[in-house]
Order: structure tokens, then C-alpha cells, then sequence
């Protein structure tokens, strides 16, 4: 089988031909359709994140890897203990695989496992950007019913993570969202937004291309953050200033932005998702006078795996566009999308 697979820090990844695995026990083998390419893969390639002032913290990585998590494919073959999978079926594959054994793992956090322990496909084991992927057992394997094929393994990483954020943003009906980031993540967490929720959406970037598909896409309202008095603007939109603000670029400059759209009220909630990286000062007496809360979220669990997927079979989710490009593409793909060439969500097909 090819796969394309990181073989050094930010270096083009190489294609590789090997045997495909044999499934064993409850182990399910799938054969890739279509794989996400997810900003969390140009973190992994390049080998780092970034925390501010010049320092990093290493990604997981065992060279040479195949990355991809975002994975839909077919079931090729199956364990002997397998009794519950038809061959042939297409599922969209739950790649953050923990070790079964610590506290999280045990109380359906598998995604909170920790980062020596756990197995998450296309982050520590290969992944997406093979033609076969090995997936420890069934109850990872989620039915996508009719979801275009382009677009099912994005709701395993970019849909899930959104999801999760709206959850813990709690929104009621006619809150105000806002939403930074018109990019893949940010679409996902719009279109999700308006089928659970009842809300209106502002959706803030500095690209106006990508604003303008995000209002294609149904937000309410499109700020450039750039802009003069974009601030000022989102608080009138708010009724006098933000509520809940869902940051899912997680740079310096959004925070320092999205963090002020507050005000002096109090009670805010910022979710922060994104990792793109750096840091942030925070003012603690403000802080504690508004009263504020910042949470930062990562992918979701099983359960709200079940959930998304529940509404994504139901129909509810409008899909949005997805780029295809064959999997021989993968090196050039992670260099689009880290140069901020591709407008929402692309994938590999094999």
C-alpha cells in the first residue's frame, strides 16, 4: 500500500510502499476514501507548537509517520473477534484512541489520554494518509449516512472539536455567537451552530474572501477584524458588547482582539480551540471584577462523537464545500493550507 508519511521536521513527506496490515482481535481494517487535512497536521509536520517569546513544545511524533485523523473509508477486513462489521460498509472513523487502562480513558474521555499512552490515529499511529488504516475496534466506526465522502472524516476532528466548543458554550436561544475564524473549523462550527442552536453568528477573520463564504454559508453577520473600529462594531452587533466568543485560530493577535470584545461587562466566556500559538497577558484584577471565563477545549468524546453524528445522519447539518485532491498532493496540501491558500476545508483521496 502507499502512504505518505513525515520522515523529518517540516521536510517533504515521503511516499512509501509497504504491506497492508492484517487486522488481529478486534481490530477492523479500513481502507481510506478520504482523508481531512487539518491544521493540527501542519503543527505535527512541522514538529512544534508555538508558546510565545521564541519557545516551543515538541508535537508527538515517531518518524517516519503517516499522518491524517480525519479519516472515512470502507471496512476491508476484520479481526477474529470482530462479529458486529459488514466488509464493504463506510464509516467515518473516532481517531483519538486512548491506552483503555488510565481514569479518562475509563470515564469516556479516551481524547483526554496522555500524550505518551495514548494511540490517536495520524498522531502517534499512522493514519489517513495511507491507503489502509488499522482502528483497534468497531465501536470507533461511526455510520455517516448520506454526508458527501469529502466531508465525512472532517466531522471525526474539525466537526467534533466544534461541536464540543458550542457545548460548553451553552448558548440559549437568541444569544449571540461569535466566532473567529472563517476558515475549515469556523464553517463547521457555523453550520453546527445553526442546526443545534438557535443563535445568530458573527464571524470574524482577516481574509475577506473568506468572510464572504462564510455569509454564503449563513452567518449572520462578517467582520474583518482589520478593519477600523471592527471591535466596536462586533459589541454594537452584541448589543453592547460580546458574550461568548469562540476563538478558533488561538494566536496572539485573535486573543488580544476577541478577549476585548467584553467590554466591562461581566460574565464573559471565551472558548479557545485554535493552536495557532503564543501567548497572552492577562490582566488578573479585570479578569476577576468581569468575572470572566476562558476555557480551552480539545476535539470531544465519544459520547459527543455519537451526538454529532446523530445530527449529521439526521440531515440537520448543512454540508459545506470540501477541496479534493489525490493523496499524492499531501506535502503541497500541508504548504496551502500553512500559507493560507485554501478557502475552508480540503481533503486526500487515495
Amino acid at each position: 500500500m502507499k502512504s505518505y508519511k513525515v520522515v523529518g521536521n517540516g521536510v517533504p513527506l515521503e511516499e512509501c510502499n509497504s504491506e497492508i496490515p492484517q487486522p488481529q482481535g478486534k481490530q477492523v481494517l479500513i481502507k481510506t476514501i478520504a482523508c481531512g487535512v487539518c491544521h493540527t497536521d501542519i503543527h505535527i509536520h512541522d514538529g512544534y507548537f508555538d508558546m510565545g517569546n521564541g519557545n516551543q513544545i515538541p508535537s508527538r511524533v515517531t518518524e517516519p509517520l503517516t499522518m491524517g485523523h480525519e479519516i472515512y473509508g470502507e471496512v476491508a477486513g476484520v479481526g477474529e473477534k470482530v462479529k458486529d462489521i459488514e466488509i464493504g460498509k463506510k464509516y467515518v472513523v473516532y481517531p483519538w484512541i486512548g491506552c483503555g487502562e488510565c481514569e479518562q480513558c475509563k470515564n469516556d474521555m479516551e481524547h483526554y489520554c496522555g500524550p505518551f499512552t495514548s494511540k490517536n490515529l495520524g498522531v502517534s499511529v499512522d493514519g489517513g494518509y495511507g491507503e489502509y488504516v488499522l482502528v483497534d475496534d468497531s465501536k470507533y466506526l461511526f455510520d455517516a449516512g448520506d454526508t458527501p465522502e469529502e466531508l465525512a472524516g472532517s466531522y471525526a476532528c474539525r466537526g467534533l472539536t466544534a461541536y464540543s466548543a458550542l457545548k460548553k458554550a451553552n448558548p440559549t436561544k437568541g444569544d449571540t455567537l461569535v466566532i473567529i475564524s472563517a476558515g475549515g473549523l469556523g464553517l463547521l462550527a457555523l453550520k453546527i451552530a445553526q442546526a443545534a442552536y438557535d443563535v445568530k453568528t458573527i464571524v470574524v477573520d482577516i481574509d475577506d474572501e473568506k468572510l464572504k463564504v462564510a455569509k454564503q454559508e449563513g452567518a449572520t453577520e462578517i467582520v474583518n477584524s482589520t478593519h477600523e473600529n471592527a471591535a466596536s462594531k462586533i459589541m454594537e452587533l452584541c448589543g453592547g458588547a460580546a458574550s461568548k466568543v469562540l476563538d478558533f485560530v488561538g494566536s496572539e493577535s485573535s486573543i488580544n482582539f476577541g478577549y476585548n470584545l467584553f467590554g466591562i461587562n461581566k460574565g464573559g466566556l471565551y472558548i479557545l480551540i485554535g493552536l495557532l500559538g503564543g501567548k497572552f497577558d492577562l490582566q488578573l484584577p479585570l479578569h476577576t471584577f468581569t468575572a470572566r471565563t476562558i476555557s480551552g477545549t480539545y476535539v470531544g468524546s465519544m459520547q459527543e462523537m455519537k451526538e454529532l453524528m446523530n445530527l449529521v445522519r439526521s440531515g440537520k447539518i448543512e454540508p459545506v464545500a470540501v477541496e479534493t485532491r489525490p493523496a499524492s498532493q499531501a506535502s503541497v496540501t500541508l504548504s496551502d493550507l500553512k500559507l493560507g491558500k485554501i478557502k475552508g476545508l480540503v481533503c486526500l483521496k487515495h
